[in-house]
């Protein structure tokens, strides 16, 4: 598959950094407010960018590899938690709520029945399989997971979506993350393996085992993403990862959470490379492989606030950096209309 992503725009950015300069502050003052104002206007090609219409995407599924043992929460969480979201009860409602966005739940492959009322109806299975036992899904599977999520990011957009918020839920995500992670950057599953919903040391040591095992099994290739996800991976993970590539098409940024939908992004970027001009990081969370994530895809997290709930829960906080950024940028005065001398040269 060739994915069409336009280039980041330079002269937006510059436009965007002539009128940062040109407000009353010494230049530079705002530092990283001042770097997402003029990333943003790259992004999109507009040195005056607004998001009117800002959408989290929570995309849910199911894994085979809880039969493992490696969660703390039983596998029924995934389907009560969606059930929580379609409420309003959950800490992503919450923090979009703040943030002026709306959430968008997407069934990707939940165990059990199909999607509730108020949830979109992706499903792909009703969980992934066993990685430890046989591959995570077929390569057919992880080819429709990546195509769903890029036919959502064109279905929002037609919407009038103007920035993308990732999020995720399923109870054995971060062992499939974890794998991922490991598989597409090279390093030791000990390394890129946390303790996720709150693992004990002895939990952990079998975590990292069963993604070192499913690992030595399928022996996927970085080279071959689709691959990777089919054998490792989880319906979430492919449709986060078509999401991204989506949105980098229609020049609509995306705001990743952290180690889940790092890991998605790792996905998109390892099949259309170009898409990484389009993504933000919200956070750093504390599970070790996001940091990871984070050096491959050259990106330096918004925020560092000790968080791993997932769901969106870090992009949705980073929006109101964003906004800040962008309201600086537009109602700040310039030294000419507040009538304030600028520095003296020399």
């Amino acid at each position: 598959m060739t994915y069409v992503i336009p280039e980041f725009d330079q002269a937006a950015a510059r436009a965007a950094a002539e009128r940062l300069d040109r407000l009353t502050k010494p230049q530079g003052s705002l530092g990283r407010l001042e770097e997402l104002a003029i990333r943003l206007a790259g992004m999109t090609g507009n040195a005056r960018c607004r998001f009117e219409r800002r959408t989290v995407v929570v995309m849910a599924a199911d894994h085979g590899v809880t039969e493992e043992a490696v969660s703390a929460y039983p596998p029924e969480v995934t389907v009560q938690m969606v059930a929580n979201f379609v409420a309003g009860g959950a800490g992503i409602n919450v923090l979009a709520r703040r943030a002026g966005a709306q959430v968008v739940v997407v069934d990707m492959g939940v165990r059990g029945p199909a999607a509730a009322s108020g949830v979109l109806d992706r499903r792909l299975g009703s969980g992934t399989r066993n990685m430890l036992r046989e591959p995570a899904m077929t390569r057919a599977q992880a080819e429709a997971a990546i195509a769903t999520g890029r036919e959502l990011a064109g279905q929002l957009a037609a919407g009038g979506t103007e920035l993308l918020l990732t999020g995720e839920m399923g109870i054995g995500n971060t062992t499939a993350a974890s794998a991922v992670t490991a598989a597409l950057t090279g390093r030791p599953p000990a390394e890129v393996t946390g303790r996720g919903t709150g693992l004990d040391d002895a939990a952990l040591a079998h975590k990292v085992s069963v993604v070192e095992r499913a690992l030595a099994l399928h022996r996927p290739e970085p080279g071959d993403p689709v691959g990777v996800l089919a054998a490792v991976g989880g319906f979430e993970l492919g449709g986060l990862a078509g999401l991204v590539i989506g949105a980098a098409e229609r020049r609509i940024p995306v705001v990743l959470d952290g180690f889940i939908t790092g890991a998605a992004a790792l996905l998109a970027a390892a099949l259309a490379p170009s898409c990484r001009a389009y993504l933000i990081a919200s956070h750093r969370s504390v599970e070790p492989g996001h940091g990871a994530i984070l050096a491959v895809l050259g990106l330096e997290p918004l925020l560092d606030l000790g968080l791993r709930l997932g769901e969106g829960t870090g992009a949705a906080l980073a929006l109101q950096l964003i906004d800040a950024a962008l309201a600086v940028r537009d109602e700040m005065a310039t030294f000419d209309e507040a009538g304030v001398s600028e520095r003296s040269e020399g």
